[in-house]
């Protein structure tokens, strides 16, 4: 359905994560924006944030990619924060990011205990913990583990690591260029705010299929089904902006957005910890198994520095309000399922990364894990193109904003920026966006 002569727009969204929120949000503080005449509706399958989006890790930095729209993203995201009250709507602040390369230790005594659980060892008045194990603690606190940090380069405040397997430290970024939000709450922040101003969301609605103009030259509607009472509806739109994440090629076949599945744990620390990203390589001793078994089975990486010790790379982030976020590596063993309330937790792959960040830190071998979970990441399964698609796609209306990878928290607010200028203005001002045209590989 093409936009009349009044100006008069239907604006349907598909997909409810960072990328469809956002643009959501931007679209209804667009210059043009005029609720009595444009009709904004937000379709997402199951919840909003349901997938990656409430999941992720939520890193934020001036040095990931694309390079094109990385700082217009990260500029908006400090303007967000300091309109919204960022800083405790959704745990936006600046923090330090490094890399760091350490040896971890046989876990004794068990990793992280699941939250609720009664034996979590307890802490003293300088948290340090009581029982077996308190002579770590104190040891990790003393002037002598605390020169060992210093002498490899590591900041003062970054004293949640094992002194003795800490090897290395590199800083990839500072609170001038590095900082973090919490996925979950900033995209549903970024839900509620465009409902404020007039978007009607509706979840549980799975999307089936576009509708399209006799011709096939633009976008007449969308065709969904309410799950909660199995009926097909059909909205009608002038426009459509396809956000649908890894779901992308499900609704738009020649979208070549692929997916992997991440799974990620957070925990909840024995102590506050200080606010670090961390990128870290960890180097197993022979023989390190898993909580609670004898042999770790999968090892990710065997090198010639001895048989059965292993590298792994866990990502640590800690998170405002005493909260630790880790991930592992990706797989794509399990096929994208239809929606992401079906997405299928690996239970061993997070016990994998809880052990393998407990090797190197007692405020997190003793935490609470408060989360087991796993999602898909969007990416561009194509040659010729620097990030993510972003744009028009050769049928009138139809706006693409997809494949993001692991930055689409990061890119959210920068992509939803220019997804408004795409449905308002046609064509993006606060970016250039050439190389991410999706004309390019559609």
């Amino acid at each position: 359905m093409a936009a009349n002569g009044d100006g008069k727009k239907n604006i349907v969204i598909i997909g409810g994560g960072i990328i469809g929120c956002t643009s959501a949000y931007f679209l209804t503080r667009h210059h043009q924006y005029n609720p009595e005449k444009h009709k904004i509706t937000l379709l997402e399958a199951s919840q909003i944030a349901g997938g990656a989006s409430g999941k992720a890790g939520g890193l934020l930095g001036l040095w990931a990619y694309p390079s094109s729209i990385v700082p217009l993203s990260y500029k908006l995201h400090k303007e967000l924060s300091d309109e919204h009250g960022g800083e405790e709507r959704w745990g936006y602040r600046a923090v330090h990011c490094g890399q760091v390369d350490c040896v971890g230790r046989h876990i004794t005594g068990g990793g992280a205990t699941v939250a609720g659980k009664e034996d979590r060892p307890t802490t003293g008045e300088n948290g340090d913990l009581d029982g077996k194990d308190s002579h770590v603690s104190l040891q990790k606190r003393s002037k002598q583990a605390l020169s060992k940090l210093r002498a490899a380069g590591v900041p003062a405040d970054l004293d949640w690591l094992d002194p003795e397997g800490l090897k290395y430290y590199d800083e990839m970024g500072d609170p001038s260029t590095t900082a973090q939000v919490h996925p979950y709450q900033f995209t549903t922040s970024m839900a509620e705010l465009a409902k404020e101003k007039g978007v009607d969301i509706r979840t549980n609605a799975a999307v089936k299929s576009i509708k399209y103009t006799s011709d096939g030259e633009g976008v007449a509607g969308v065709v969904y089904e309410d799950k909660q009472t199995g009926q097909q509806e059909t909205l009608e739109a002038s426009d459509i902006v396809l956000a649908a994440g890894p779901w992308t090629q499900r609704i738009m076949p020649s979208a070549p957005i692929a997916a992997m599945r991440a799974h990620s744990v957070t925990i909840r620390p024995s102590r506050p910890v200080s606010a670090y990203a961390l990128f870290t390589e960890i180097k197993l001793p022979k023989d390190f198994a898993r909580t609670n078994e004898v042999n770790r089975g999968k090892a990710s990486k065997t090198t010639k520095a001895g048989r059965g010790e292993q590298i792994v790379a866990p990502e640590i982030y800690a998170r405002p309000k005493n909260e630790v976020y880790a991930c592992g590596d990706g797989d794509r063993l399990v096929p994208l399922p239809a929606s992401s309330d079906l997405v299928a937790v690996d239970e061993s792959r997070c016990q994998d990364i809880v052990d393998y960040v407990s090797s190197i830190s007692d405020e997190l071998k003793h935490g609470e894990v408060t989360a087991r979970q796993a999602c898909y990441l969007p990416s561009v399964n194509a040659a010729g193109t620097g990030g993510p698609l972003i744009g028009h796609t050769g049928v009138k209306g139809l706006v693409l904003a997809a494949g993001h990878t692991c930055w689409g928290i990061q890119n959210g607010p920068g992509t939803g920026k220019l997804v408004s200028e795409f449905v308002f203005d046609g064509q993006a001002k606060s970016a250039k966006t050439m190389g991410l045209d999706p004309r390019i590989v559609l």
